[in-house]
């Protein structure tokens, strides 16, 4: 996003703009925000900004859930109606539990808590800085959405929607025998149609997902969302993210992934937001981290989740080897790992016991209300 997109605004909603997405990878199509704010209107023609994020119901929360949380805490921050959609019956097309769709909602029902948890427990209702949760079997009860999903199918090729599939972490030939599959490309752009969505939140794993929305749309002379795309955490033992990879995430749904991208599929490689501190040290312990490589998913956690959420990060290593230190810069933090002023073990777990301190809340509201938490550990084994 560059500054001559937002030229047209004033001050005050520049800065308002610029401080809804920080530390995203990527904004597209600004202009449909710019013309909001310009015009105090929006897609619904109310006024209310509305964002949204999808997710499919398909097991506990990972840490890059964080990143996602993160980016709707500072748009509900700057008055926008921000709604979480979960799309069960995109789970369901896409196998999850089997197809078993009490197994899908009642983690719907987890995810719910979960973002309630990490937003600080927001004001829920339909205006603006307000959060809201909508299932896809609500929306789809409407004839008009069908109506919309066909629109979007129309004249996209099969290559074209199997170009795709990385939004539901499959490959391009994986679903040739499941016709189903082929929908929902276009059933995810019409979630954002129907909704009368200005804002679509989700990973850079999503873009093609949206791209598929925005070509829809100027087809049809639809109204564009604009798209923010935010940065994937990659997994543990990933060595240098992968840029095809980052280049294919939630604008919308967030399905399984590449082999760089965090994943609750692979335990060992993803830490999960209801790991202790102890299990965080232990899966910490094997992150791949080489002092003079850049490109490290420790790195990633401290940038994405640690420095916003914190502003700091402590390190303590044992009292025979030094003093506690507190970093606040990246690059400096890097130096003093490669002079070996910093020993990399004494940082992994400074993140670990940093990543603690952020989920503390999550943590309490979970032991608080630990009934649903043990149904999702009787559902996904763990």
């Amino acid at each position: 996003m560059e500054d001559e997109d937002l030229s047209t605004l004033s001050a005050e909603h520049k800065e308002k703009v610029l401080a809804m997405f920080t530390d995203a990878d990527e904004v597209v199509g600004v202009n449909h925000l710019v013309d909001c704010l310009s015009n105090s209107t929006s897609h619904a023609g109310d006024g209310i900004i509305r964002a949204y994020v999808g997710f499919e119901p398909s097991g506990k929360a990972h840490i890059g859930w964080k990143v996602i949380s993160q980016a709707l805490r500072r748009l509900l921050d700057a008055d926008v109606n921000v709604l979480i959609f979960l799309a069960d019956w995109h789970a369901w097309v896409n196998d999850k539990f089997g197809g078993d769709m009490d197994k899908i909602q009642t983690t719907g029902r987890y995810m719910e808590e979960v973002f309630r948890a990490l937003l600080g427990h927001p004001e829920e209702g339909e205006g603006a800085g307000q959060i809201r949760f909508l299932y896809a079997s609500e929306l789809m009860d409407s004839g008009d959405y069908w109506a919309r999903v066909l629109k979007c199918s129309k004249n996209m090729s099969l290559d074209r929607v199997r170009r795709t599939f990385s939004i539901m972490g499959r490959d391009e030939d994986s679903s040739d025998g499941d016709l189903s599959k082929f929908f929902y490309p276009a059933m995810q752009a019409a979630d954002i149609f129907e909704l009368q969505i200005d804002i679509a939140v989700g990973g850079m794993d999503q873009r093609k997902a949206h791209m598929y929305m925005r070509r829809v749309a100027d087809r049809h002379n639809w109204l564009k969302a604009t798209c923010v795309h935010t940065p994937i955490i990659s997994s543990l033992k990933a060595g240098t993210r992968m840029e095809t990879a980052v280049i294919e995430k939630a604008g919308g749904i967030s399905a399984g992934g590449s082999d760089s991208k965090m994943s609750k599929s692979d335990p060992s490689g993803a830490i999960l937001l209801h790991d202790n501190a102890k299990k965080m040290r232990k899966k910490m312990r094997k992150a791949y981290l080489d002092p003079q490589d850049d490109n490290s998913p420790v790195y990633e956690l401290v940038e994405h989740i640690i420095f916003p959420e914190l502003g700091t990060l402590t390190i303590t290593p044992k009292p025979e080897y030094g003093e506690p230190t507190t970093w606040n810069n990246l690059d400096l933090l890097k130096a003093a790992l490669a002079s070996g002023d910093v020993h990399p073990l004494d940082f992994k777990f400074g993140v670990a016991d940093g990543l603690s301190e952020t989920l503390a809340s999550l943590t309490a509201h979970f032991d608080n209300k630990p009934e649903l938490l043990d149904e999702i550990n009787a559902i996904t084994g763990n």
